[in-house]
Formats: structure tokens, sequence, C-alpha cells
């Protein structure tokens, strides 16, 4: 422009510029673009011109997957986003705040995957309804919460009874006084083109008899000829590959019935949860363990005796239980390990040395696991991708010294390995592929913090350090300021339970972490508000910073009752969910109520939730 206010040739508007640009694009460009987007990311661009809005509601309309889970839409948000998707096959959704109408309008017969998550209003007349709106439906996911289990069994048969094609089904239920329930009838129902089934929670003897019953009943003739040879001599056995269940009780007659049932098992999953003190014949030994021998085609394996109803282990089975496991299963490729009490490096050892495709490697609560199982690892390390160790005492950080060595492993989690100090993080710093790391209450400091931020692991997107009460902000300030790249493309911190951390280790993360999105900081006691000031300023400043999607301050007592005026309908903008449990703000419920009523999308929290309100819901 000139000094009269004359534009020169050519000059316009950037916004001018930017929708002559668009509508000068190719459709077919436009839409390529746009295909590349999440769903939020694409209601965004429709905001910004009459092209964008055009390409992308044929964009949606076009999807055949949705998944809105990580917000909780209400009934006629749920309604505008699935009612443009006509030909949409697979959707999950989070069900907390959908009514009952709404949700029985979005079904229909093309959709072939649901998964419908936080179930807790759902009437019983729901569930006759999703049969017979979607009989085509392959995979199903139903997580619920239910008083009148009897009801909730008659509605799931009703069901079950017109979805015909269902290959998956997982059924998690939750809020009841009693943890098991009767479903002998359910068994009955399932059809026969079932391959994945995941009951959570399920009374062992219940299922045992129902699994024998249901296989001499059924006489189901597998037609896949590579499996012939794992049929019975009388040619009777049921169809799963795949088969999860939480129950009271683990035992040997468990795996007895599993084994005899189905014996073209691919992968496995067990988790028990006693009351009381298990005992034999109602208990898991080696000779249980042994008969998973017979399952020649199982790749994945995971054996979990829960602690969080009562401290207790699998006292039966010892290194022999171990070696004779992995003589006959020398395939797996995936295990989990929690509660072996009784084994040692040596029967642990054996399943890193034996098992030459292992991608997955887990272990819980294992008293006598010690460094000693990690010696001599060049020759077994080359595929695993995955290593979790968690509350395993006797680990030190020697046993990750032979890391290097591990050129694929993209997870780690050592949570509750107390031992595990800043050597450790010398051996980790190597990994260039390590994707997730969790340290939750190592004894590491910040000089450890220093050796990490100058190394290799610039693909980190997930970094829990919660319960590491030695490190401050001037470690934080050495991990994202050092040699290394761990902030570029960072996604999820958790650096709960840690008094060391302060506005000014905020301050570090909000300019260092650009790709941030979920920060879970509860209990850190010396954040204020101006913290929170700094980390609602993301995304706003157009300095390329990521908007924060969930953030939990849970028992931050730091903050106080003003902080509501931060969080009004131009702060957060990206915000699904924020945590304000035992904070000053508890007395401001009401406040939040009105303020909700303009930000449908965000769910604020009061209760202490764990990030996203899972506990309680998820397994």
């Amino acid at each position: 422009m000139d000094a009269t206010g004359n534009k020169f040739p050519g000059e316009e508007g950037s916004r001018g510029r930017s929708h002559w640009s668009l509508e000068r694009l190719p459709d077919s460009i436009i839409n390529e673009l746009l295909l590349k987007l999440d769903l939020e990311s694409l209601c965004t661009a429709a905001c910004v011109s009459r092209t964008l809005r055009s390409a992308a509601s044929q964009v949606l309309a076009s999807r055949s997957s949705l998944d809105i889970s990580a917000f909780y839409p209400d009934s006629q948000t749920l309604q505008s986003i699935v009612g443009r998707l006509k030909g949409v096959k697979s959707l999950t959704i989070d069900c907390l705040r959908v009514d009952d109408f709404s949700f029985i309008n979005i079904l229909g017969a093309q959709i072939q995957e649901l998964n419908l998550i936080k179930c807790s209003s759902r009437s019983h007349h729901i569930l006759g309804t999703i049969g017979h709106r979607c009989p085509n439906l392959r995979v199903l996911l139903i997580e619920i919460a239910w008083q009148r289990i009897p009801q909730l069994i008659k509605s799931l048969v009703v069901m079950l009874k017109n979805i015909s094609y269902l290959e998956s089904l997982s059924l998690k239920i939750h809020g009841t006084a009693v943890d098991v329930y009767d479903f002998q009838h359910l068994y009955h129902s399932l059809p026969t083109t079932l391959k994945t089934l995941k009951l959570l929670p399920v009374h062992e003897q219940h299922f045992i008899h129902s699994i024998l019953k249901f296989r001499d009943d059924r006489h189901l003739l597998i037609p896949v000829p590579s499996f012939s040879n794992a049929l019975h001599s009388h040619g009777a056995c049921f169809n799963l590959r795949n088969l999860s269940l939480e129950l009271h009780t683990i035992s040997d007659e468990l795996m007895f019935s599993i084994v005899e049932s189905l014996p073209c098992l691919v992968e496995l999953d067990l988790e028990d949860r006693p009351y009381l003190e298990p005992q034999m014949p109602r208990d898991l030994s080696n000779i249980g363990l042994q008969s998973l021998g017979a399952l020649q085609y199982l790749t994945t394996l995971s054996i979990i005796r829960n602690k969080i109803n009562l401290p207790v282990s699998f006292k039966r089975v010892n290194d022999l239980g171990m070696f004779i496991l992995v003589e006959n299963c020398r395939g797996l490729e995936s295990v989990k390990l929690g509660g072996f009490s009784k084994v040692t490096d040596a029967g642990f050892s054996s399943i890193l040395h034996s098992c030459q495709k292992l991608k997955k490697f887990e272990v819980r609560n294992a008293s006598l696991l010690s460094d000693l199982a990690f010696h001599d690892m060049q020759k077994v390390a080359s595929s695993l991708v995955e290593l979790r160790l968690l509350s395993c005492n006797l680990l030190t950080s020697e046993a990750l010294e032979e890391l290097s060595s591990f050129g694929k492993l993209e997870v780690l989690d050592m949570s509750g390995c107390r031992s595990i100090a800043n050597p450790c993080l010398s051996y980790i710093s190597s990994l260039s592929t390590l994707t997730n790391l969790t340290l939750a209450g190592a004894d590491i400091t910040d000089d450890g913090l220093a050796i990490f931020g100058r190394g290799s692991s610039s693909m980190l997107t997930r970094l829990c350090i919660k319960g590491c009460k030695r490190i401050s902000e001037k470690g934080i300030h050495k991990l994202f300021h050092g040699e290394g790249k761990i902030g570029n493309k960072l996604l999820f911190l958790d650096i709960s339970y840690m008094p060391g951390i302060s506005d000014a280790a905020i301050a570090t993360i909000t300019s260092a972490a650009k790709a941030l999105t979920d920060l879970c900081m509860r209990y850190c006691f010396f954040v204020t508000n101006a913290a929170v000031k700094m980390l609602a300023s993301r995304g706003t400043l157009r300095d390329g910073s990521a908007l924060l999607r969930r953030l939990d301050l849970c028992h931050c007592s730091g903050l106080s009752n003003d902080l509501i005026h931060i969080l009004d309908k131009s702060s957060f903008p990206g915000l699904h969910w924020i945590g304000l449990g035992s904070t000053a703000l508890k007395t401001r419920k009401d406040e939040f109520d009105v303020m909700l009523n303009k930000r449908p999308w965000l769910t604020v929290c009061f209760d202490d939730c764990e990030l996203g309100c899972h506990d309680g819901w998820m397994y």
C-alpha cells in the first residue's frame, strides 16, 4: 500500500488471499488434505471458509470410521456429527452424556463395529434395539454400569439373538455390589461366528460349566484346514481364537476346561481378584500351567493375580512350571505375568531365552525377580518391542545395563521399581526407537533427567515420572533444554506427586513441550494460578504449540478459587477434560455448571478421577 492508501497491484488482505487460493485449488487436492485430519481438526477447517466447509462436509460424509471417545458429546452434538455420516461402519462413542433417544437414532444396519464406553444411563431396552438396528455387527464392545444384573443378562440375550454375524464381543460391567454374575444364559446365546470373547467379571465355576456344555451341545467343526489337527477325536470344539476373562480365582480346573474346549486359542488373557487366600484345588499350580502346552497356536498369554482385594499371589507355581510352559509354547510373542511370587530369575529368563519371537514382555509384583534375569541379553532382545517390569522391588539400574541391544524397543515401563536410579537414564538415553517411558516412583534426580535430556530419545511421545520426589524444577529445565529433542513429539506428561514442581517448571513445560496435549500434575502443592494461566495461553499465541486436551490438577492446594475466571470461553479452547478434585474450586461447582453450558465438550471432574475419568471404568 502506498502513502495515499492505495494497494499495490496484487496486494490483498491475508483473508482474501487465502480464500482466493482455496477457490483455485482442485477439489481432489482439498479433499485429499482434509482426509488426513482428525474429527476436531476437520471441524476447525470447516470454519475457515465456505470452500473448506463444503469440502469438509463431503469428507465427513465419506468416512467409514468415527471415534469420538476422546471427549464427552451431549445428545445434540452426537446427532449433529453422526447424522452426517450415513455410511459409517465403525463407531466409538463415550455415552456418559447421551440420552436413550439420541443413541437409538444413530444406529443403522451399515454399522459393523460398535464400541460404547461409559454407558451409565442406558435402559435395558436399548440393548435389544442394538440387535434390531445393527444386525450386521461384527465387533461389539459395551462398557456399562448396572445394578439389576438378571435384567441386563436377559436384554443381552435378546440382543445377541439378532446379531448372527458377530465375531468379537467385549462386555464390561461396573457399579454392582457383587462382582460375580451368572452368565450361563449368555453363553448359549453366543453366535457360532464368534472368535473373540471378553467378559469382565465372570464367575469361574459358571464359566467352566458353561463352556464345557457349550462345546458338547454345539459340536462345532472348525472349517479352517490348518486347525484340523487341533480338533478332538469326537470333533467338537468352540470357534474362539481370543479369550479374555476377569474372575475371582484362576485355577487348574479353569485351565483344563479352556484347553479341552478351545484348542485353537491364539490369545488367552486371564486376571483374577481373590477375596480370600486361594486353596487347592481352587488355585493355579504347575500342572495347570503345564496344560497350556496343548494350545499349539498360542501366541499371546496373560495371567495376572490382582491385589486390589487382597495381597495374594500364585504360591503354587515355581520355576519348574515356567520351564515346562516355555518348552511347549516357544511361539509366544506376548507374555504378561503378574503375582508369581515363587518364580525366580531362572523361570523368567527362560521365557526371554526360549521365545525367540517375543515382542512384548511384562512382569508384575515378582518379589524374586532381580537384575540377574536380564544378563546376557544380546542374543534374545532383537525382537522385543515392549518391556514392562512393574513393582519388582529387587530390580536396580543394572537390569537395564544391556538396553542398547534392544534395537526395536518402543515401550519401557519400570513403575514401582524404587531402586531404579540415575544410571538407568544413561542406558535409556541410547534408545532412539523409544516412544513411551514410565519411571513412576523411581529414585532419579535432576542430574538423571539432565542425562536423559542429552540422549537420543527424540521419538518420545509419552513420559511418566510421577512420584519421583527428588526431581525439582531444575531437573525439568535440564530435561527439555538439553542437547536432545525430548519436547519435540511429547504428547503426554505425568509429573504428579512431585513436591519439587512449581510454577517455574510449568513455564518450562509450556515453552518447550510444543506438542503436549495431556498434562497430569496432581498433588503438586506449589503450583499456583499463574501456572494455569501459562497453560491456558498455549495454542493461542501462534507459537506452534498444540492445544491442551486434558489437564489434571487434583489436590493442587496452591490453586485459589479465582481460577474459575481463567477457565472461561476464551481460555483453553481445545480442552476436553480438567480434574479439579480436592482443590479450592470445589466450592464453586454451581458457577462451573453455568460455564459448561457454553462449553458442552468440556468435562470438569471434582471426583479425584485419574486423567479422563478412566478409573472405575477402564480395567
